[in-house]
């Protein structure tokens, strides 16, 4: 599979390395930078809403609509070495760092886990918590990171990016996903408190099309990273005229 047929075949909003299998190719022997970052929820005329962040055109992911998060500091690990203790606290220093917002990050409910193919140069491994946005306070965008926010319903969202108007990851796309499936904000937190967290190590596979296809653990294709396997499917069809989620074993 030639690099530039990869190139041409790759959707905007795909972050993923070149469409290779672990062991083809130069290794990547980085490790995954951890990160956390928090959905903040909140009920609007349409039904659930969400805070998104626009970063800035001119850094990684320039451009993109995101969470508020980042990575984990030295400092957010304090006197532990508990990962996902530190992983709360960033998500909390972040979201203040960039929408001015003050959480507490007892209140987060961790819901997914996201680690990008070991095929992909920089890779953040990232905690995804989920909170409502605290009554009263107002969000303010540092103006340098971050260029824009909004409140968005996570359908909507999805509807924009089909239609190329805005852009996000695919995590970013899943997660809205998953914010959709409930008609408000306490819904989706009494069900994130009741689930266990879904862990997503996400492999990268093509189909006959030659759509690049990001693979979850269930899928017929995922531990050979081949999106052509017939049989169950939990993966993003990342076609260059728009997203498809298939996925016949997962609840959501």
């Amino acid at each position: 599979m030639d690099r530039e047929n990869n190139k041409l075949s790759k959707h905007k909003s795909d972050p993923y390395g070149d469409l290779r299998k672990p062991g083809e190719g130069k290794p990547i022997t980085e490790p995954p930078i951890p990160a956390a970052t928090v959905v903040l929820l909140r009920d609007g005329d349409k039904g659930v809403e969400t805070l998104m962040l626009r970063k800035n055109k001119d850094i990684g992911f320039g451009g993109m609509w995101v969470f508020p998060g980042g990575r984990i500091d030295d400092a957010d690990y304090g006197d532990s070495d508990d990962r996902t203790a530190a992983a709360r606290r960033a998500a909390a220093r972040e979201a203040n760092e960039e929408a001015g917002v003050d959480l507490d990050p007892e209140d987060f409910i961790w819901f997914s886990h996201w680690t990008p193919p070991p095929i992909t140069p920089k890779r953040f491994t990232t905690w995804f918590f989920a909170a409502h946005m605290p009554y009263g306070q107002e969000i303010v965008i540092d103006g340098g990171e971050i260029h824009d926010h909004r409140w968005i319903n996570p359908a909507e969202a999805i509807e924009l990016h089909s239609a190329r108007q805005i852009d996000f990851v695919p995590p970013t796309w899943v997660t809205l996903h998953y914010l959709a499936s409930r008609a408000s904000s306490t819904e989706l937190l009494a069900h994130f408190d009741k689930v266990s967290p879904k862990i997503y190590e996400t492999h990268l596979g093509k189909t006959e099309q030659g759509h690049r296809v990001a693979l979850w653990h269930g899928d017929a294709g995922y531990e050979a990273w081949d999106a052509g396997i017939a049989g169950e499917r939990h993966r993003l069809v990342m076609a260059k005229d728009g997203f498809i989620f298939e996925n016949t074993i997962e609840q959501y």
